[in-house]
């Protein structure tokens, strides 16, 4: 009991100073002293104030709120699909919201604030629908993954489609909004995906003894009085909406869903309560430093995040495969 104590103590004091320092990092020089003053009162010039309030903070807070997201979006379709590679960005999900925002951004450019996540869930609940479509017609739905990454290839074809044949500057737009950034988020978008975000969680720890009975099979959570398909499909629904919030204004952030629970599987535990709360907590710490990197790295640009994490991302798979080769 004291050592699992330890270790969520160790995470959440982890993310907390996360937090803290991600605020230091950007390229104003901005001074420890300076930085004290404006969160425990008032800012000692306008412009600090401008940077610390309406830059800084919410991109790390949006950053915390995106990798909790994510990260519980993978750990939830892995547990209730039974694959350890399942991943919203390899299941569909995040090239559906993608399409869905594009068309939102090239169609809509003038009024996005609810537009662009509703284009986004609307895209992503389209390419969840086709996927258990395909699931269905097959009689296997085992085969999820699969037909997610078929999914995923024929949505981002379609959205290259558009993009082709789209005006030049709305298109650039749209291509650097796809490979992932917080660079122009706001302290809105934090409210309304934290909104999302806790919704998802309380929906997950109240049925996280029913999903955990999925861990045993679809026959035997049947025989524990559980709603197989009316379950998972009300998980694959709120991973939809999850990600669909997150990709309208952070853009495609690949592999994070995939990696995390990973992690939290040999650190935590595999049941859910443990993988939601531990995928959470390390979801957050990873993407804020993965940002911190990103606006980092080059003295006079910006690196897009999810080049970033989908870099590791593909290392990472490969070390799973390597792993299970080798287990075998």
């Amino acid at each position: 009991m004291s050592k699992a104590f330890t270790l969520w103590g160790a995470l959440t004091l982890m993310l907390i100073l996360s937090v803290i320092s991600a605020i230091t990092f950007g390229p104003a020089d901005i001074k420890s002293s300076e930085l004290i003053t404006c969160l425990i009162s008032s800012c000692q010039s306008q412009v600090t104030n401008v940077v610390i309030w309406q830059v800084r903070i919410p991109r790390v807070l949006v950053a915390l709120v995106a990798g909790m997201g994510l990260a519980i979006a993978g750990a939830i379709l892995q547990n209730t699909t039974r694959n350890p590679l399942a991943d919203p960005y390899l299941f569909g999900i995040v090239s559906g919201a993608g399409l869905g925002a594009t068309i939102a951004n090239i169609s809509l450019a003038d009024n996005l604030s609810i537009a662009l996540p509703l284009a986004a869930f609307l895209g992503a609940l389209f390419s969840v629908i086709i996927v258990v479509f395909i699931a269905k017609v097959l009689q296997r739905m085992e085969q999820l993954l699969l037909a997610g990454v078929a999914v995923s290839f024929m949505l981002a074809a379609v959205t290259q489609f558009i993009l082709y044949f789209g005006e030049p500057f709305a298109t650039n737009r749209v291509i650097f909004w796809l490979m992932g950034s917080l660079a122009r988020v706001e302290m809105s978008n934090f409210y309304v995906i934290a909104s999302i975000l806790l919704i998802a969680i309380f929906t997950v720890i109240a049925f996280h003894r029913q999903i955990d009975a999925l861990l045993l099979g679809d026959e035997s959570a049947a025989s524990l009085g559980v709603d197989v398909d009316k379950l998972r499909l009300l998980m694959l629904g709120i991973c939809a909406a999850l990600t669909a919030t997150i990709v309208a204004y952070c853009g495609g952030i690949g592999f994070v869903g995939l990696m995390i629970p990973h992690i939290v599987r040999q650190l935590i535990g595999v049941t859910t309560l443990k993988l939601i709360i531990g995928s959470a907590l390390i979801g957050a710490i990873f993407l804020i430093w993965v940002d911190v990197i990103a606006r980092s790295s080059l003295p006079h640009a910006e690196i897009p995040i999810g080049i970033i994490t989908s870099a590791l991302g593909s290392i990472f798979f490969l070390f799973i495969m390597y792993r299970s080769r080798a287990m075998n």
